[in-house]
């Protein structure tokens, strides 16, 4: 079954995926324009590694909501509304589980608003509270992010993903 939440006008997505008693969250950067049963390639893969690697449903979230198919086009200025929103959305649907997973999923493009990592460490703060295990899949990029899921290879091995030192080196 579909889990969808996004706002009235379609300009900021929340949560995608099917739901599943052990389902993968996936956590990137900001949605595109993929919706149930109109998944793009990067939510055909998160699906992909979500089943090869045993879990029965998976979630697609982002440290930002609003929605466009390229990451520059993401407005420079932060809008504190809509990332409360998106926060409200990630404690809400990560409750309802016990020790949930989260990919960290976002790649370089998290340097390409200075406002990502303060939601990132807010995310993460937010996970402390349902326990929440972080993984990786592949080898983090030279900078020391996560792999975005459209730069891996199918066969990529699943890591932990050490998002407290993250966290702590990059703010």
């Amino acid at each position: 079954m579909w889990c969808y939440h996004n706002d009235k006008n379609n300009t900021m997505r929340y949560v995608l995926g099917e739901e599943g008693s052990n389902p993968l969250f996936c956590i990137g950067i900001n949605p595109s324009t993929a919706e149930p049963d109109n998944l793009d390639s990067t939510l055909i893969r998160v699906k992909r590694f979500s089943s090869d690697n045993n879990f029965n449903g998976w979630m697609m979230l982002n440290i930002y909501p609003q929605r466009s198919t390229n990451p520059d086009e993401i407005d420079f200025k932060f809008n504190e509304e809509i990332h409360k929103e998106n926060l409200i959305h990630i404690k809400k649907i990560l409750s309802f589980y016990d020790k949930p997973t989260i990919w960290a999923a976002w790649g370089t493009l998290i340097e390409k608003r200075d406002f990502f990592i303060n939601c990132l460490d807010e995310i993460y703060e937010e996970s402390k509270n349902v326990d929440a295990r972080w993984i990786r899949f592949g080898h983090l990029t030279k900078k020391g992010h996560p792999r975005h899921p459209l730069y891996l290879r199918l066969d990529s091995k699943k890591f932990e993903f050490k998002i407290n030192n993250y966290v702590e080196d990059i703010v």
